[in-house]
């Protein structure tokens, strides 16, 4: 049986690590070529090297002159793009500044909208932009204030894309806990005592991983029915909060 991503390209922005760096290994497996960004260039080929990636390029995907630099490097057809790049930022909402708001707010919309804008043209029919979103935005809590914003912006952002760039599809997976470096960073000496409360409440047992949301993003890819939805992977996560 011929693996279902044979012959596609993958391009991964935030692929150096974490879910990034997972899906890469399941497109991979899956017959894909694939492409590694990040900033780090050392990290970045060390992925590259774990996975077999047909190339990197080390950027700030924030910057738009190189993500469109980057975009125009690429030959056509890309198969599909998978954004991880945004990350969290925790904070109560007065002790934070009016620039680290629209820095956190740019990250998640303006990069998304950056990406599909250089990428669209260069894709083939049926490929999908796939973006990292969380559930954050179905919740209120202290420091959460601006992550839960910049969350629920992205599902209605991720709609209306869809519809204005098909054939190409857009979709938007929104996670819960992730067990990935990212969160050992944010949490610290706390990560154990996180997993472990997740180990016992979760309605699944056990704590979300990259793999769990590769399988995910590769399905997305595959499935060409799935387009302008919000999918989300928390382990149940929103029922025990």
């Amino acid at each position: 049986m011929t693996p279902d991503l044979a012959g596609q390209t993958v391009v991964l922005i935030g692929g150096s690590a974490g879910i990034g760096l997972e899906t890469a290994r399941r497109a991979r497996a899956e017959g894909a070529d694939v492409i590694l960004t990040g900033r780090d260039p050392g990290r970045l080929e060390e992925a590259a090297a774990s996975v077999g990636a047909a190339r990197t390029a080390a950027f700030d995907a924030t910057d738009s002159a190189a993500l469109a630099a980057f975009f125009k490097s690429l030959d056509a057809p890309i198969g599909h793009v998978l954004v991880t790049a945004a990350g969290p930022r925790y904070a109560p909402l007065l002790e934070m500044d009016p620039d680290q708001v629209r820095d956190l707010l740019s990250d998640h919309v303006a990069l998304g909208l950056d990406v599909a804008r250089n990428a669209v043209a260069k894709m083939r029919p049926g490929g999908t932009l796939l973006f990292m979103g969380g559930t954050g935005g179905r919740r209120v809590g202290h420091g959460l204030g601006i992550v839960s914003a910049a969350t629920a912006a992205l599902p209605p952002f991720v709609a209306a894309l869809a519809l204005e760039i098909a054939p190409v599809r857009a979709n938007l997976i929104a996670a819960g806990f992730v067990d990935t470096p990212l969160s050992a960073t944010l949490l610290g000496d706390k990560l154990e005592e996180r997993r472990e409360e997740l180990r016992r409440t979760l309605p699944i047992g056990r704590v979300v991983t990259p793999a769990d949301v590769a399988a995910l993003a590769v399905h997305l890819m595959t499935n060409t029915a799935l387009t302008g939805a919000t999918y989300d992977i928390d382990g149940g996560q929103q029922f025990v909060w």
